[in-house]
């Protein structure tokens, strides 16, 4: 089974939110379908069902490895580097 080696290097705590909600989104009048906290800088943007992929649009830009669910009542990361549940 595959492993995340991007885990260990988070920062702790994990970063506040940035915002509430996908700041993309609300400038772009469109509306996430779910979100996702970035846990190297808290960014906070839209999950791959959205229009236009922010969380991941934010990964590629940026490299920053590890998201989690920035929803109520989930709890899971996950690696983009590594393509697996952390």
């Amino acid at each position: 089974m595959k492993q995340c080696t991007h885990a260990d290097a988070l920062p702790h705590p994990e970063p506040e939110p940035r915002s509430e909600t996908c700041p993309e989104c609300l400038a772009e009048g469109t509306h996430p379908v779910q979100l996702r906290l970035c846990l190297t800088c808290g960014h906070v943007g839209c999950c791959d069902s959205s229009p236009h992929q922010h969380a991941t649009k934010h990964h590629k830009d940026t490299g920053h490895p590890v998201m989690r669910t920035f929803e109520p009542g989930e709890d899971w990361r996950w690696c983009f580097l590594d393509h697996v549940l952390v």
